[in-house]
Order: structure tokens, then sequence, then C-alpha cells
């Protein structure tokens, strides 16, 4: 998969893909109806839509955390359907990035230690696995911070931890679930900073699902969830 942009593989392609729910009733819901999407090398794309169109299903499905009900979804041009359970496991530590609105931090553990963790789940040996949550923890702005816990950090900090957690096994693509969703403006604005930053730094591929206009408008594209389909969005 490492190989992927040689071979002109996209880092994330959702082909026809649907997904449906059984409701209350017994009843099938369907969330997601032929959705079809291709994310470029390097490409920022913002997902929007109204609360409950299927955003964070879409992004959970492109990232591996689940399975369509129909259609595929490719991670580096291999569909993700067909990997057994460790190589699903794998193939979503090692190339795909998340940073969800609650950034899920360990408490009982340090920030560093917070970012170490899925470098060493992918197999660096402890001293690599400390370089590189080190570097990205300074990178992120960071340095002096390395030591504390989540809860002896600010929501933005915490937020930032995420984020060079989500970059530590170096990914094929990040997805951000509303990751500012729970800050304040001035916070906000400073982590769509990293975001994009990051993104232009490292020429990683970024998806981010938002209500944030301001977010949102910083993608080269943007796409709209609605009523289980996915469209661009018209730019004013």
């Amino acid at each position: 998969m490492s190989d992927a942009r040689d071979l002109g593989q996209a880092p994330v392609e959702a082909r026809d893909v649907e997904k449906s729910y059984v409701g209350g009733d017994g009843s099938p819901v369907d969330v997601l109806r032929g959705v079809s999407f291709e994310l470029g090398w390097g490409d920022a794309v913002a997902i929007t839509g109204a609360s409950g169109s299927g955003k964070s299903t879409l992004l959970h499905l492109l990232g591996a955390l689940d399975q369509p009900t129909a259609g595929q979804v490719l991670l580096g041009g291999r569909d993700v359907s067909r990997l057994g359970e460790g190589e699903l496991a794998e193939a979503r530590n090692r190339h795909v990035g998340f940073v969800f609105q609650f950034h899920h931090l360990l408490r009982e553990f340090t920030a560093l230690e917070n970012v170490m963790m899925p470098a060493l789940l992918s197999g660096r040996t402890f001293a690599q696995s400390k370089e590189r949550a080190r570097s990205l923890l300074a990178e992120v702005g960071l340095d002096q911070r390395q030591t504390h816990k989540p809860r002896q950090l600010s929501g933005g900090e915490q937020q930032r931890v995420a984020v060079a957690r989500a970059l530590v096994n170096e990914p094929l693509v990040l997805l951000a679930d509303e990751p500012s969703g729970n800050l304040d403006a001035a916070t906000s604005l400073k982590l769509h900073d990293l975001l994009f930053g990051i993104r232009e730094k490292r020429e990683v591929s970024l998806i981010v699902v938002t209500h944030n206009t301001d977010l949102a408008a910083r993608a080269d594209r943007i796409l709209v969830l609605e009523q289980g389909r996915l469209q661009p969005a018209v730019r004013v």
C-alpha cells in the first residue's frame, strides 16, 4: 500500500457505496445511497450536510472503521472488504489518521505516550516511537507539554495531541470529524491553521467533516451529503 501513489492509486476511493441500518420498527433505514468519491494525493476535501445526514457514517466507512452494505471502499487501491481482521486493523493503524470531535486520548498516559501508541502497534521499536512522537509534538507546538496527561491540557492542546497521534504512522489520509466542534472560535482557528499547515507541509490528503463554514471554505473541494447522496457544493 505504500506504493499506491507510484501505482496511480487514490489514497481513498468509494465506489457506489450504500449503507443501511435496521430501524427500531425493523424496517431498513438508508443512510448512504450510491456514494462515489475519490480523494487525490494532497487534496483537502470538506464534507458538509445537516445533522444526521450520514457524514460521520461516510467518514467511518472511508477510514475502514465500518463496512458498507453495498459498494466498495478502497484504501490505497485495496478493497477493504477483502482484508482479514488482522490486515484491516493494520491498514487502519498504518494508513489512516483519525481526529475526532472528542480527542479520545487515554487518560492514564502522557501526551508523549498517547502519540507513541499507534507507532508501537505498527511494529516500531520503543526508541523509534518515542523519537517520532517527540518530533510531532514539537511540530504541533507542544514541546513543553509532552509529559502532561490529558487532564492537565486545555481542549485545544488535547486536540493537538490527537493530531500528532494521527500523523505518527505517516498515513495516506487524515480524516477529521468536526475536529473543532468543542473549541472556542480563537482556538478553533489555531487548530484549522495547524491542520492545513500540516497538509501543505506533508502533502497529506485530508477529509474533514464539519459544520464550520470557515473551515470548509479552506478545502479544495466542498461536498454536501443530502438524502444519502454526495454532491459538489455551490460556492458563493
